[in-house]
């Protein structure tokens, strides 16, 4: 027995003798294969992160001024964000609450009608369906800056029969909002929950499953991917948003941060871009934190949608 090992490991390390050495590819041949896409990835996260950098620079710059920015760290000062967070004249605490109100309302809101709408068009046959699903893709031809003025007009109008979601309120601004992304959104889910394998939708109706049970306990926990992407996209656009939030919203204090924001630097004379930058840096900490939270669904979010129509 213990011969028989001992030949066959013998015969072993001639064999692994036997064979020729790897060859080490030249520079030119790596650089052809793949050595370009790591100076492309290079240069691709220079130009993504310098503006970044220089934002957290001129947050950092107390002089106020983005000309001082230009040497980047040259001053490392927080009197800007403690300006921001203490001000009264400047409620930016207020604006980063009505913010988060806004779009986290908004984005689970969208996020849930259009999952039902979603699964009505995926799974179910009425009269209209694909008309409706013609119209929603031709509606968002046109953008929402068209609407403006119609928008403000029609708020107005409802402001004097309800008030609480009139011109001037938060709920107000989150129906416009929600009347402008559904299409879009629901189209998106749409071609996702078409991937979603109808047998589990027959399995479960022979066991006695209506529609509501199928969509809340099966279809939801498998669209889990896009449903997430739909939630990141609605609240960055959300936070992101300025023409309508600045027509519907008038006093101070219900202002978003965008609104609130640009009044900082909205006189040519004198621009506090320092204490600007300050309230973007800490305006984009619940955007990063969402997205790290999602962000191992929004790869599959996004792709898997698009294979299947």
């Amino acid at each position: 027995m213990a011969q028989t090992a001992l030949t066959e490991a013998r015969t072993d390390v001639r064999d692994t003798a036997a064979l020729p050495a790897p060859r080490r590819r030249s520079l030119g041949k790596w650089f052809a294969d793949t050595g370009w896409r790591h100076v492309v990835a290079i240069v691709v996260s220079i130009f993504a992160i310098f503006p970044l950098l220089y934002v957290l620079s001129a947050s950092l710059n107390s002089n106020g001024t983005l000309i001082g920015s230009n040497q980047l760290f040259s001053q490392v000062s927080f009197d800007s964000y403690v300006r921001m967070l203490t001000n009264p004249d400047v409620p930016y605490p207020m604006w980063f609450l009505n913010t988060m109100i806004v779009a986290l309302v908004t984005g689970f809101t969208m996020v849930f009608i259009g999952a039902l709408a979603a699964y009505a068009f995926s799974r179910m046959r009425f009269a209209g369906r694909r008309v409706g699903l013609i119209t929603i893709v031709v509606v968002q031809m046109f953008p929402q800056l068209l609407a403006v003025v119609a928008i403000f007009l029609m708020m107005t109008a409802i402001g004097d029969w309800f008030p609480a979601i009139g011109l001037n309120t938060l709920s107000g601004l989150i129906l416009i909002y929600l009347g402008g992304a559904l299409g879009v959104n629901t189209y998106l889910m749409y071609g996702f929950f078409n991937t979603i394998p109808k047998e589990l939708d027959e399995a479960a109706k022979i066991d006695g499953a209506g529609h509501a049970r199928i969509f809340f306990t099966i279809i939801l926990r498998l669209v889990a991917p896009i449903l997430a992407v739909v939630g990141l996209l609605s609240f960055i656009g959300i936070v992101n948003e300025y023409v309508i939030a600045s027509v519907m919203l008038i006093d101070p204090d219900k202002k978003t941060l965008v609104v609130g924001l640009t009044q900082l630097v909205s006189n040519p004379r004198y621009a506090d871009w320092s204490a600007f930058s300050a309230g973007a840096v800490m305006a984009a900490i619940p955007v990063v934190v969402l997205f790290l939270l999602l962000q191992k669904y929004i790869v599959g979010g996004l792709t898997a949608g698009a294979t299947k129509g």
